[in-house]
């Protein structure tokens, strides 16, 4: 699958709580929200969000990725309120190696919740089945302990710190690096599948 293709229409994802699926510009209020929690913004790149301004340049940005047909989010909704809740994406993707990272932020309020995992799992699948991807990274600040434990709880491994590797808030930040590859995915899937089919017997021997 090249870029073109995969982001062209970018699919709706639906897991049990959420709809992955477009920004669009009635997400502004609901974004702006969240981007506008200092709490959400200090373990990320970008910048707490001033105004709603801020989160409507965002929006319009995200917006020509779309009809550019080039890499953008997904918006996650939560479908019990259909409120925009936060965004997760591929923020990389190189298909001639069939690599790619994915990357997340999420409303503090659906903080704890299993939401991010969640939508991280159908973002996962999907690269695997649908993008023939062998390899999905993500990566945090080493002080993002929430986001490590999204990446742990989705199967990824750790692989290991890059020290003092990137420039953050005018700062050199360590980075810690977790993966998953295609076929620890599908040996996770096949033991959970394995799990919920096996009938439990009470009485049975151990």
């Amino acid at each position: 699958m090249r870029i073109e293709e995969m982001y062209s229409q970018l699919p709706e994802l639906e897991t049990e709580r959420l709809l992955l699926r477009k920004l669009t510009a009635a997400d502004t209020n609901d974004m702006y929200e969240y981007t506008s929690n200092e709490n959400v913004s200090a373990y990320v790149t970008w910048d707490r969000h001033q105004s709603p301004a801020d989160t409507d340049r965002f929006i319009q940005f995200v917006l020509n990725q779309y009809r550019g047909q080039k890499i953008a989010p997904w918006g996650i909704e939560y479908k019990q309120d259909k409120k925009l809740i936060g965004t997760i994406d591929f923020v990389k993707w190189n298909p001639a190696h069939y690599t790619a990272e994915i990357g997340y932020a999420i409303s503090q309020r659906y903080w704890g919740q299993g939401i991010t995992t969640e939508a991280a799992q159908a973002v996962i699948e999907f690269g695997f089945t649908n993008m023939r991807l062998q390899r999905i990274q993500a990566r945090c600040l080493s002080e993002n302990i929430g986001s490590e434990k999204v990446m742990v709880k989705c199967g990824m491994r750790y692989e290991g710190t890059l020290r003092k590797s990137m420039h953050v808030k005018g700062k050199q930040r360590d980075i810690k690096v977790y993966s998953i590859l295609f076929d620890e995915y599908k040996d996770r899937k096949a033991a959970l599948n394995t799990i919920i089919h096996t009938p439990y017997h009470p009485f049975a021997s151990p």
